[in-house]
């Protein structure tokens, strides 16, 4: 996406302003622009997504739109659509001369359900790639029962509304022909299968590869990751070992295997059954390691129940002060900020570090039903950056939709302490989303801070209330402030402020 548009959504994302578009005084009519092009639906030569104002369209080209044409007919897409488990979607009329801008062969277009906010694999806790991967298998599944197969097996077409994962790639959806295989197989296990085994055999966080690698895990890379007893345990061999030593032998090949498998009989019950024991292997595996620091801190702290009815008093009117499109709990733990902010809220971003708390949450959310908070797992001193080819196919997180609302309760002495980012910059990044804020400053009299510096050297000479109070008044309003934990700590209510310094 182009600078000047900072706040236009990813192609995913529906939650952005209204995109750029140009008019044309040869023709009079409106024409698809640059900046209102997804940066990230580039790969598939066959669709295209962009925008119109708040609108999310994908132009398809003669054989895309025949495949969309037979999913649609199928009782399944129906059936998936109605109870949310594929984005809803309709034919779009959009001028044959404005899908020529993007390119001649798209010839149709489809209109896509918009969503609340886009997240990323490398965002989720263990549970929600394990549920996104078992709503991917399902879809296949019963695709396969009317003659339809996905293509693409890519964990980016899951999305979540709160803790309900929905596949968005409505193109990945194909007409299958007897004697093709799930080409989506490896893919499925790229970003699937081998994540979660890693995590769960090798207690080793998926999250920085997959971030670090959009593609996912090759086979290669899982089969030298997992030990030798790990290559006992149920799916490693057939789906690890012997997928790596079959990528290993194609290699080398000089004849076609996709050939080769159209001349054998593999019928939809082979497919099928390679579909169930995935299915059983995702479901046995287990992210482990217990609770962390953080995951039961809201049982183990010691504050009183006093000064947490006065935090969570303050919070609730805060909240209250209006109807939020979007608030983003920054440092959220087990969300029961979140849960205060989501009475006055369309939907809530819980973010934190930890990822059993995280693991927790959305735990909480999934067993509720809860489809108001999206929980993710978000180091907030190193967040999810631009990436991919461009920089343009998976963006940070201002650009996927800026909140309304900010909480940030115990969160700025972590940074500052922890992360050692200097207090100023703290500010300034707050300020940037143009939001309204709920901070929570915790001064060094705080046993918290107290533990935080108690093996560092006290370098932290920005760390200080008056200085907190100086910066946040250059560049907010204060609505409302309070304290609690015998003046330790102060919360704030901030506004934006017209005059803010730059």
């Amino acid at each position: 996406m182009s600078e000047a548009w900072p706040d236009s959504p990813s192609w995913e994302s529906s939650c952005g302003i209204g995109l750029p578009r140009s008019s044309d005084p040869t023709t009079r009519r409106t024409t698809i622009t640059e900046p209102a092009i997804d940066g990230g639906s580039f790969r598939d030569r066959e669709g295209r997504v962009f925008y119109r104002g708040e609108k999310i369209f994908r132009a398809l080209s003669d054989s895309a739109f025949k495949d969309w044409q037979a999913l649609a007919d199928t009782d399944f897409f129906k059936r998936a659509s109605a109870d949310g488990r594929i984005v809803a979607t309709k034919p779009a009329d959009i001028p044959a001369a404005d899908l020529e801008d993007l390119s001649p062969v798209f010839l149709a277009a489809l209109e896509h359900e918009r969503l609340p906010f886009i997240s990323y694999p490398y965002e989720w806790c263990f549970g929600q790639l394990r549920d996104a991967a078992l709503l991917n298998l399902d879809l296949v599944s019963e695709a396969l029962d009317e003659n339809l197969i996905l293509k693409d097996s890519s964990a980016y077409n899951i999305q979540w509304i709160g803790s309900r994962p929905i596949h968005i790639d409505i193109p990945s959806f194909q007409r299958w022909q007897p004697g093709v295989a799930w080409v989506g197989y490896r893919q499925f296990c790229q970003h699937f299968l081998y994540p979660l085994m890693l995590t769960a055999f090798r207690e080793v966080s998926f999250r920085p590869w997959l971030r670090g690698a959009l593609d996912g895990i090759t086979p290669e890379e899982c089969n030298h990751l997992l030990s030798l007893r790990d290559k006992f345990r149920r799916g490693v061999f057939s789906h690890v070992y012997l997928q790596s030593k079959l990528l290993a032998m194609t290699a080398k090949s000089s004849t076609s295997l996709k050939a080769d498998l159209r001349t054998t009989d593999l019928g939809a019950e082979i497919i099928k059954r390679n579909l169930r024991g995935l299915t059983k292997t995702i479901r046995r595996l287990d992210p482990g390691g217990g609770t962390s620091e953080w995951s039961s801190y809201a049982q183990s702290h010691s504050y009183s129940d006093q000064d947490e009815t006065i935090k969570r008093d303050f919070v609730a009117r805060a909240a209250a002060d209006r109807r939020w499109r979007m608030v983003w709990d920054m440092g959220c733990n087990t969300g029961n900020y979140s849960r205060i902010a989501a009475d006055h809220a369309d939907h809530v971003v819980a973010m934190d570090g930890d990822e059993k708390a995280i693991e927790q949450l959305y735990a909480a959310l999934r067993s509720e039903g809860n489809e108001k908070i999206l929980p993710l797992v978000v180091n907030l001193a190193d967040q999810s950056p631009d990436q991919g080819w461009n920089g343009k196919e998976r963006k940070s997180l201002p650009e996927r939709g800026r909140p309304e609302l900010i909480l940030s309760l115990a969160l700025l002495h972590h940074l500052t302490i922890t992360a050692n980012i200097p207090l100023a910059d703290l500010v300034h990044w707050l300020a940037s989303f143009g939001s309204h804020v709920v901070v929570e400053f915790v001064r060094r009299a705080d046993p918290m801070v107290e533990r935080l510096l108690l093996n560092r050297d006290d370098i932290y000479h920005d760390y200080h209330l008056e200085e907190f109070e100086r910066l946040i008044g250059d560049r907010f309003r204060i609505l409302d402030r309070t304290t609690t934990h015998a003046g330790t700590r102060v919360l704030f209510f901030l506004g934006p402020s017209d005059t803010a310094v730059p």
